[in-house]
């Protein structure tokens, strides 16, 4: 199981524009979140193919094994910062595990 990944400010993710979104030009914009409203909410800013910015209130953040709902727009980290969660929880285990045994 991923870990899960504390939203911040600032941080950028990837987000699946939902049925009604016109603006994205792409299966799949950048955005930036700039507020959290819990682990798993957040309000973004999202930028479309040319670069234009586009506020979006509210938006589900996937997380772990979180499934998406079709038609609805979501967003989630990417690969890369997945993977990197994954490798801080796993040292982190190992670390806790060294000093038990110390």
């Amino acid at each position: 199981m991923s870990p899960l990944i504390k939203p911040t400010h600032g941080r950028v993710v990837w987000y699946t524009p939902g049925e009604s979104d016109e603006f994205c030009g792409s299966p799949i914009c950048a955005a930036m979140i700039v507020h959290v409203h819990d682990d798993r909410n957040v309000n973004l800013v999202v930028f479309d193919t040319m670069g234009s910015a586009h506020p979006r209130h509210e938006v589900r953040l996937l997380q772990e094994s979180d499934l998406a709902v079709p038609g609805e727009p979501h967003a989630q980290w990417m690969p890369y910062q997945a993977g990197q969660a994954a490798k801080t929880e796993a040292a982190e285990a190992k670390a806790a595990k060294a000093s038990k045994a110390g």
